[in-house]
């Protein structure tokens, strides 16, 4: 059986205060249903100084969603570490893997959009030095012991429920990330299915000596809406899918790779691309089949302010319709 993932980003193109938070309620209690479900991850990611609400806190929550969950996990990809303090996300990291029993995964990112370092007071010059040192921090913080930070000695407590650390991995489309990840002894996720750059981390890695491992994804990466009429659910809810869509879009610079990136610029060009798909839960098994155990499935129902009647739509369709054929 592939992989079951929920993405969430509480997108909405009119972020007003009550119906954001009526979303970000049912964002948890998708979580909860997820979980009971057995799906198998939640994912969510990081930005800034967007205008729809794009998730901007995403350990925040992660810890409401492992506040209401027994089981699943949840990866952020990407947290943006190169903001953050090295010593408070040491400890908040370690806290989540506390609180959820290991239940968090970290993709640690470098960002691609200059006005999220100049909100946060970050210098995009020094992003990859930035980013050295947080990682640098974050592996020796979580040892427990004391060690130099800045000219004077630290040390972070409490260690996290996992030994040796909280499962971090690097992720990014390019060689600078690939090296950093081999040179650290840390997994490397890039971000589209680049066969070169995982050949590239194996090399550096057997250069430095470290361990580690590459989580490619797939050629083709879909992000999916169940629905037992899609020609009904593009006409009235595409607009979602793509508001989505060409938000993402208008943050990649030529040289960023992206397994979901899109290029479309209206509904029928976005529903003929294939990366955003309304399918029916028939078409969800077939898809889920030719994926394999090794494949995965993204559930996207919130997706770019998708209404919450209709996101609760698609994800009883595939717990209801979908899931038991999987399991049989």
């Amino acid at each position: 059986m592939p992989v079951t993932v929920l993405r969430i980003n509480l997108v909405d193109p009119s972020p007003a205060p009550a119906a954001l938070s009526a979303r970000y309620r049912a964002a948890v209690e998708m979580a909860a249903f997820a979980d009971d479900r057995g799906l198998t991850m939640i994912q969510t990611e990081e930005h800034h100084a967007t205008t729809n609400g794009w998730m901007p806190s995403p350990l925040v929550f992660a810890g409401a969603v492992f506040g209401a969950t027994r089981r699943i996990g949840v990866t952020v990809s990407a947290l943006i570490t190169p903001l953050h303090d090295p010593l408070r996300l040491a400890e908040d990291i370690a806290s989540l893997d506390l609180l959820s029993g290991g239940r968090l995964v970290t993709v640690a990112g470098i960002g691609y959009r200059p006005e999220e370092y100049a909100a946060h007071g970050k210098d995009w010059k020094r992003r990859g030095a930035l980013q050295d040192e947080v990682l640098e921090t974050l592996l020796s913080a979580w040892t427990g012991e004391p060690f130099d930070y800045q000219g004077r000695t630290v040390r972070v407590t409490p260690r996290p429920y996992t030994r040796p650390h909280p499962l971090l991995l690097i992720g990014g489309s390019s060689r600078a990330a690939a090296r950093r990840a081999a040179r650290l002894g840390l997994p490397l996720f890039p971000s589209a299915h680049l066969p070169e750059l995982e050949a590239y981390y194996y090399e550096r890695r057997a250069e430095f000596g470290t361990e580690g491992r590459v989580i490619l994804p797939p050629e083709r990466t879909s992000l999916l809406h169940i629905s037992e009429d899609p020609d009904r659910t593009w006409a009235v809810y595409g607009s979602h899918l793509l508001h989505e869509a060409r938000t993402y879009a208008s943050w990649q610079s030529a040289d960023i790779r992206s397994a979901v990136r899109s290029t479309a610029t209206d509904t029928e060009a976005l529903r003929r691309e294939g990366v955003y798909r309304i399918v029916t839960p028939d078409e969800c098994i077939q898809i889920a089949e030719e994926a394999g155990a090794q494949g995965s499935l993204i559930l996207h129902p919130l997706c770019g302010g998708m209404p919450v009647d209709e996101g609760w739509r698609s994800l009883h369709l595939f717990a209801e319709q979908v899931l038991p054929a999987l399991r049989t």
